[in-house]
């Protein structure tokens, strides 16, 4: 666990994107994750097949093909070819279209934060197209690896000055939680592991849904992405080493899977209900709020474009008052 967010890599209150937006014209999707969330703008992966969760970066594979609706078709003689890794307009335009709109930004773009597929969830999908255990995994994890260098690089030469933070992507952490596991979970820790350590720059890890929480804590990520539900009070243990470690969680505390109104209160509000009930059960709460980021639960495919920005927006809301909670509790301790 890295040492270096807290008091000064992020400031309090931030809020960003998870996953993908509902566009297709990449200078769009540009256009709004620039204005709504500027200090931590997310860059997104379009809603289109090729820039799927897993298709966006399978395709570095020689043994793998793409088929029209971004399923994996594997041609196991192929395995153990070198991969291809490149950023082309089929499977990247989000990327590639946010770095031209922020070469045109008029305002500097201090930090950034990208997201490419976990090796758990990778693995899965090359398991369930067909190759074996042992050599599904192993396939990705060296394809997240080398994905992770070529994007650093990318954003080193076409971002200078601004500081990624680069999340894997495990939807695939739900197996863990329902016994449906396709390798051990000290295999599992290992591989995220791995993963992260590939990396030079600050990591995170999103767990979807009822993903396995504990199972991203052990891999040792800086930032852990999680919904906001009751059931993080059952991760309680988890949450205080993360946070007494100095880690830092993105709270996805706008629903993506229900319907939401205009205003940030009722989120809010369950927010803080979530964070007291930590708080009651040993978390630090200025820590709660001092190494906190905002954003929606998951990805905004499914959404309509006014509903996501709607989403994003809210997300900024509610950062700017984690941000006055933690100013005025500052306040109130003397400090």
């Amino acid at each position: 666990m890295s040492h270096s967010l807290h008091g000064g890599v992020f400031p309090t209150g931030l809020a960003t994107g998870i996953g993908s937006v509902p566009f297709t014209d990449a200078a769009a999707a540009a256009e709004l994750v620039l204005r709504v969330h500027p200090h931590l703008p997310a860059i997104p992966q379009m809603a289109v097949p090729a820039e799927g969760v897993v298709a966006q970066w399978a395709n570095a594979l020689p043994e793998v093909t793409i088929a029209p609706d971004g399923s994996l078709i594997v041609d196991p003689d192929r395995v153990g070819e070198p991969l291809d890794v490149r950023f082309t307009m089929e499977s990247h335009a989000g990327i590639l279209g946010f770095l031209d709109a922020a070469a045109l930004s008029a305002a500097p773009i201090p930090r950034v934060k990208a997201q490419v597929v976990g090796p758990l969830t990778l693995g899965t999908a090359l398991l369930r197209a067909g190759l074996g255990p042992a050599v599904a995994f192993e396939r990705a994890l060296e394809t997240v690896e080398m994905w992770l260098g070529a994007l650093e690089d990318l954003l080193a030469t076409r971002l200078r000055g601004a500081r990624p933070l680069i999340f894997l992507d495990e939807p695939a952490l739900v197996l863990w939680t329902r016994d449906e596991a396709p390798i051990e979970r000290e295999d599992a820790i290992d591989l995220l592991s791995s993963a992260l350590a590939a990396s030079s720059v600050e990591t995170g890890i999103h767990v979807c849904g009822d993903g396995d929480v504990r199972l991203a804590f052990e891999a040792g990520p800086m930032v852990l992405g999680l919904p906001v539900s009751t059931r993080l009070v059952d991760h309680v243990g988890t949450l205080v080493r993360h946070i007494d470690a100095d880690g830092w969680i993105a709270w996805g505390a706008v629903p993506t899977d229900r319907p939401i109104g205009e205003s940030p209160e009722p989120l809010w509000r369950e927010l803080v209900a979530t964070w007291c009930e930590l708080t009651r059960r040993g978390c630090e709460p200025l820590r709660l709020r001092s190494q906190a980021i905002i954003t929606p639960a998951c990805g905004l495919a499914n959404h309509g474009v006014s509903q996501a920005e709607r989403s994003l927006r809210l997300a900024a809301e509610m950062a700017e008052r984690v941000a006055a909670q933690r100013a005025a509790a500052r306040l109130t301790a003397g400090a």
